[in-house]
């Protein structure tokens, strides 16, 4: 299963990813440039903000109540589209997944 996480420059970095595996772990693991995942996943950090990419909204879902109060202080725009990647969790029907990375000024 794949995931491409698109850089605020427009180049794209595609992985495979395992089922089970969190999508921070994933970009962490592949050197994605502005995913940083200092907490280690710990839903303490906030570094590891994504955009999921419209078409995909509705397949990841929405945050939960802990995560919405992190992106409260995520250092990029906060928009409708914003996750925390560690929250996400790799599975089949999120095969071709694609998430944006801020730019962080």
């Amino acid at each position: 299963m794949n995931v491409t996480w698109i850089l605020p420059d427009g180049s794209k970095v595609t992985e495979a990813v395992d089922a089970g595996t969190n999508l921070m772990d994933a970009a962490v693991q592949a050197d994605v440039s502005g995913i940083d995942g200092d907490c280690g996943g710990c839903l303490s950090c906030a570094t590891c903000h994504v955009y999921v990419d419209d078409e995909w909204v509705e397949k990841t879902g929405s945050a939960d109540v802990m995560e919405e109060g992190m992106l409260e202080v995520v250092e990029a725009e906060r928009k409708s589209n914003s996750r925390l990647s560690c929250q996400l969790i790799m599975e089949e029907a999120f095969d071709g997944l694609v998430l944006h990375v801020p730019a962080v000024d």
